[in-house]
């Protein structure tokens, strides 16, 4: 799904990312390219996320401090990628919980949690505040549980619909400019145009769901999977399975053709 952007310097003249709640789309642009180039760089993801932040992390942040969850992470320094990285725990939890599913999910794919700590250090996100620092970890490290919350799979629809659903959740620009430029690859690789359709089902999704940043994901682990999407008010994702299952028919299909 590569694009032919043109006016950005090459990926070895990356321009630097400030700590600024300005936005930075020259920066973002070239991590753009280098991402569509390598979809698995998912340093990228957050070189283009820190560029295009601008202030909606930090208002997120302060809502964040306002929650009843939000002040016990903070009092109680609660790490979520140590919890997700306790499978004896995760294993030892009900079927059909959230916590199982998750554990599954991660072994499936051969995940960790700190998989995306990796990525982010990797994108260069150093924050100072001690504070603002956990809250960016907490959301971080909420994506694979969005995952499974959601049933948005790994695949690049999937992928693109989870941001869209994120995007609605966190406000960030650079993840709207990451749907686009890959969205508009995966219409024209398909030519479905049904993705934008999947893709604005997930925004509606994120939008008419309780916030998810705020949520209290450690002790809904041991919850069942469909009641945790009933207490967060999660739609289903029709459209999205609907088109992966076209697509998914049509790979099969393509050997014997």
């Amino acid at each position: 799904m590569a694009d032919n952007i043109s006016g950005m310097a090459p990926r070895d003249t990356a321009p630097e990312i400030k700590d600024s709640k300005w936005y930075q789309p020259r920066a973002a642009m070239h991590a753009i390219r280098a991402l569509m180039q390598d979809p698995e760089d998912t340093s990228q993801v957050f070189r283009v996320t820190r560029a295009m932040g601008g202030p909606s992390q930090y208002k997120g942040f302060r809502r964040f401090c306002t929650s009843a969850v939000g002040r016990r992470v903070l009092a109680r320094r609660q790490d979520l990628a140590d919890v997700l990285n306790d499978r004896d725990m995760l294993r030892a939890l009900p079927d059909g919980s959230l916590g199982r599913a998750y554990l599954e999910f991660v072994e499936r794919e051969n995940l960790s949690a700190d998989g995306l700590t990796d990525a982010s250090v990797k994108g260069g996100r150093i924050i100072k505040d001690p504070d603002l620092a956990l809250y960016a970890a907490r959301t971080r490290d909420m994506h694979d549980l969005w995952h499974v919350t959601t049933g948005y799979g790994r695949d690049g629809l999937g992928e693109l619909s989870l941001l869209a659903f994120t995007y609605a959740q966190l406000g960030n620009i650079g993840i709207a400019m990451i749907i686009y430029f890959g969205a508009r690859g995966g219409v024209r690789e398909s030519g479905d145009k049904r993705i934008w359709k999947a893709i604005w089902e997930g925004y509606r999704n994120g939008r008419s769901a309780t916030w998810w940043a705020e949520e209290d994901w450690e002790g809904l682990l041991a919850a069942p999977l469909e009641e945790v999407r009933k207490q967060l008010k999660f739609a289903p994702a029709s459209t999205y399975r609907q088109v992966f299952q076209d697509h998914l028919a049509a790979a099969q299909a393509a050997p014997a053709v």
